[in-house]
């Protein structure tokens, strides 16, 4: 019988290139996003950026590790955080996360992800499809999250985030549109 190697935060801190780690399973991240895929990201974070600017307690930060424990370490595309203590990474739950789907990691956001995220009490996570041009957003309702709709043009308001960031989604996939 084959045992299935299980590793820790400790071994992944010593990996080279980019990984996540997933109940003790590493998970090599995609070659660089496309960039429509980074593009995409950069407006969100700037949309959250903006709109949370006057909050000092909160950041928004983009390619962030999260150690959810020692086996389970997520790097979401972005994240909004309030009154993290940590410099190397982040300790607790973000207030909101978004991941920005490439089909190579769309099963791992959608999915596995997804329940990591729910069950660590994530408030908020969003996810974005590029090629379709459209953000599905899920708010924690008590234990389970609860579909908040698809947006293409519409803004969202992160009423139960600490500093109620928004998000334009007109602006975020405008240079994106077809003519």
């Amino acid at each position: 019988m084959c045992a299935i190697e299980y590793y820790t935060y400790d071994d992944y801190v010593k990996w080279e290139g980019n990984w996540e780690l997933i109940n003790g399973i590493p998970l090599a991240m995609s070659p660089a996003p496309m960039i429509t895929h980074q593009a995409i990201a950069g407006e969100i974070f700037y949309e959250l950026r903006s709109s949370s600017n006057d909050c000092d307690e909160c950041l928004t930060l983009s390619e962030v590790d999260y150690k959810v424990n020692d086996d389970t370490i997520l790097r979401p595309d972005i994240v909004l955080t309030c009154n993290e203590t940590n410099d190397a990474y982040l300790t607790k739950a973000p207030e909101i996360v978004v991941e920005v789907i490439s089909p190579s990691t769309a099963k791992r956001d959608e999915k596995y992800k997804f329940e990591i995220y729910e069950k660590e009490k994530v408030k908020y996570y969003i996810l974005v499809y590029p090629n379709d041009l459209i953000a599905k957003i899920y708010k924690l309702d008590a234990k389970e999250y609860d579909k908040q709709g698809d947006f293409t043009t519409e803004s969202y308001t992160f009423e139960e985030s600490s500093c109620k960031a928004s998000v334009n989604f007109e602006r975020v996939f405008k240079k994106f549109r077809k003519k």
